[in-house]
């Protein structure tokens, strides 16, 4: 039971890192403009792909893989 609790844990601590990471850095949007042409979005401007990578996620990435084998391993350990 403690496996599971706890890889349920370290997974969702995971996902929450992933988010701040991606979420964290930089302002999502600016404040609209009064003379501007272009229609207002939320997203930010040239933000591409890279703040999703691995190098800035791998500690993330390691909770989540620790906490998928502690749930693996609480579920086989309940199946036997």
């Amino acid at each position: 039971m403690w496996a599971v609790l706890a890889g349920a844990f370290l997974f969702i601590c995971g996902v929450l890192v992933m988010t701040w990471e991606a979420l964290g850095r930089r302002r999502l949007s600016g404040p609209p403009h009064p003379f501007d042409n272009d229609p207002q979005t939320l997203e930010p401007g040239h933000q591409g792909l890279r703040f999703l990578g691995l190098t800035r996620n791998w500690h993330a990435a390691a909770l989540m893989a620790l906490g998928a084998i502690l749930l693996l391993f609480g579920a086989i350990r309940y199946a036997w």
